[in-house]
């Protein structure tokens, strides 16, 4: 038994909340948190408090989920820690002004140029299932950017959260950064204060109200929601593999993974042995079966447990493996259902828990029109087979993101940016992406005073300078009125060129070009002037 104590959960007084986020706003408006140093000692600080306090929170996510050690620092812990150095190693290259692309000449004089500026206060909600790495992730990512910031953690997971906030209050900026604790009063009040951007991580539903909200002031909003995310196994794909792989994606956090599969379908050729297989597997990964394993993950609580236990209870589907369930202990087994119907209960509802639903299917294209059918945009799409079927699964269903005969491979990635689209999120965070979305790209220009002479054509009177202007400003298609490139000099010129090879036919190049060039001169007398395809 651990002998680190958590505090009890205690709700932040509402009367307080406005007074928190004033002081935030004026931390952000004296500009203490814009220079690099600030920005890389709070993250600092962060870094060390985290491990600092790991005993705490590997403690308190087994007080709130029965997360094994090994998912407390493979996923949160050391999730937060890496994500820190990885950003504090690269924040002087993000920050950087960055040259505009592809100008002209005349606009190049202009140092046109994109400047990186921190939004402002923002609110970071976080959710119960990952509640360190969901919460401190995008707080990385705004410290990182320059913004100051409230985070209110999920009240499902109240041991985390207590613990969050001792790590926030002992080593952050106190004037720039707080932790508010509670449930819907504390959120709802929240919510009624004027943000920089909103950030928010959990059900669909919530995300509509807050998204609503936001809306009502004009604030941005990143969303990242859950998905009824499918998976596709193909009658050519490895069912050893596949199966050992998408039983890893439900046993994870028992399954309490947004970006885990929310079902299977699966060729009616293969599902024998892919059956077959996950009752090899899972013999493998526990032995003793899941309940006397530490390695077993419990839902967060009561509530939860009944919901995914009625989901069950609701499906006409077949248990094949698990069904187990332990009310006292919020425990349900990882449990393997075969069922006939894309509405059965368990295909059309997020389980967010340890259920495999599998569909049998008659062909790779019955699988694509039921996964867009039961949820057009997913958070994950996992599909297994050869290159050629995975893409075209890829190519015909919308996703948030994919891995390829894996389960949630590029949400375990904290350098790849994740999110979601459509109905599963809007925007994108992790590694770069973080610093991006807590970031304003500011375009800018400086008009020298030299320049004026030059400039003298955009002022009244217009009366002769139109024709003038365009012959500077005015871009040439490359391409014709049916819509067909036009395959100008360069091209015919690179052509030639790339014969190469034998002396034949570099005398021959050169005699081409020679040509061409000629051309060109002759058209450039004619017309008195430089050639189209030479503009």
């Amino acid at each position: 038994m651990s002998t680190v104590k958590i505090a009890p959960f205690e709700a932040t007084p509402v009367d307080g909340i406005k007074a928190t986020v004033n002081l935030c706003e004026t931390a952000f408006r004296a500009q203490k948190t814009k220079p690099i140093s600030y920005r890389l000692t709070q993250l600092r600080k962060l870094y060390w408090a985290i491990d600092d306090n790991k005993d705490a929170l590997v403690e308190a996510l087994r007080l709130d989920l029965g997360k094994p050690t090994f998912e407390s620092f493979l996923s949160e812990i050391d999730w937060c820690k890496n994500d820190i150095v990885f950003v504090t190693k690269n924040l002087n290259k993000w920050m950087k002004d960055e040259s505009a692309p592809d100008m002209p000449l005349t606009n190049s004089l202009l140092n046109p140029r994109i400047r990186k500026e921190p939004l402002g206060t923002i609110l970071v909600i976080g959710a119960y299932n990952f509640p360190l790495q969901l919460s401190f992730g995008p707080l990385i990512g705004a410290i990182a950017a320059g913004c100051t910031g409230v985070l209110k953690p999920s009240e499902v997971s109240p041991a985390t959260a207590m613990v969050m906030k001792k790590i926030v209050e002992e080593s952050l900026d106190s004037t720039a950064y707080a932790v508010v604790n509670g449930g819907i009063t504390e959120t709802s009040a929240l919510l009624e204060e004027k943000w920089a951007k909103i950030f928010y991580t959990g059900s669909a539903n919530v995300g509509t109200i807050i998204a609503k909200k936001a809306a009502e002031t004009l604030t941005p909003v990143c969303l990242e929601l859950g998905g009824r995310n499918p998976a596709i196994v193909t009658k050519h794909a490895d069912p050893r593999l596949a199966a050992r792989r998408l039983l890893w994606g439900k046993l994870h956090n028992a399954g309490q993974v947004c970006v885990s599969q929310n079902y299977i379908m699966i060729e009616k050729d293969i599902l024998p042995l892919f059956i077959e297989q996950l009752k090899i597997a899972m013999k493998e990964f526990y032995p003793n079966g899941t309940k006397s394993s530490p390695d077993y993950a419990r839902i967060v609580n009561n509530r939860h447990f009944h919901r995914i236990k009625k989901m069950l209870d609701d499906s006409r589907g077949k248990i094949l493996m698990g069904g187990e369930v332990d009310e006292s202990q919020n425990y349900i087994d990882i449990t393997v259902v075969q069922v006939n119907d894309e509405k059965d209960s368990m295909i059309v509802d997020e389980s967010f828990g340890p259920l495999m639903p599998l569909l049998a299917v008659d062909s790779v294209e019955d699988a694509i029109r039921i996964a867009n059918s039961v949820h057009s945009t997913p958070l994950g799409l996992y599909p297994f087979g050869t290159k050629a079927e995975t893409s075209k699964i890829l190519n015909e269903v919308t996703s948030g993101g994919a891995s390829v005969n894996d389960a949630f491979f590029h949400g375990s990635i904290p350098t790849l940016a994740f999110g979601g689209v459509g109905d599963s999120g809007q925007g994108a965070y992790r590694g770069k992406a973080s610093f991006d979305t807590f970031t304003h790209r500011r375009s800018m220009t400086t008009t020298p005073g030299w320049m004026e002479g030059l400039l003298a054509v955009r002022y009244p009177p217009y009366a002769g300078k139109l024709a003038k202007f365009r012959q500077t400003a005015e871009l040439k298609p490359n391409f014709d009125r049916s819509g067909n490139e036009i395959k100008g000099l360069g091209y015919w010129v690179g052509f030639v060129l790339s014969l190469g090879g034998d002396s034949t036919k570099s005398v021959l190049s050169r005699w081409v070009l020679f040509a061409l060039v000629a051309f060109g001169v002759k058209k450039y007398s004619d017309a008195g002037g430089l050639p189209n395809y030479l503009r």
